[in-house]
């Protein structure tokens, strides 16, 4: 079972902090996504990646229509904080 995103914001670093419905709080370093798919090199620009938001259902998290991350790769590969 999928533990859905309650909140996410922009963080230094390419990174974001990830709220989970349980309240737990994660780090997720974008980075890593670069070598495998081209198009998160986008989120480079700080005006583009200071936009990410919950997607609806909190399914993931999304910046526009082609660049998101789900809520699965974001609690499996991510730093917690709390």
């Amino acid at each position: 079972m999928s533990i859905k995103v309650k909140n996410v914001c922009p963080a230094e670093n390419m990174n974001i902090i990830v709220t989970f419905e349980n309240n737990v709080m994660k780090k997720y370093d974008v980075t890593q996504l670069f070598p495998r798919f081209d198009w998160y090199r986008a989120l480079e620009d700080q005006s583009v990646f200071s936009r990410v938001r919950v997607d609806a259902g909190g399914y993931g998290v999304s910046w526009n229509e082609d660049i998101d991350i789900s809520e699965d790769e974001l609690w499996e590969n991510s730093e917690s904080l709390t």
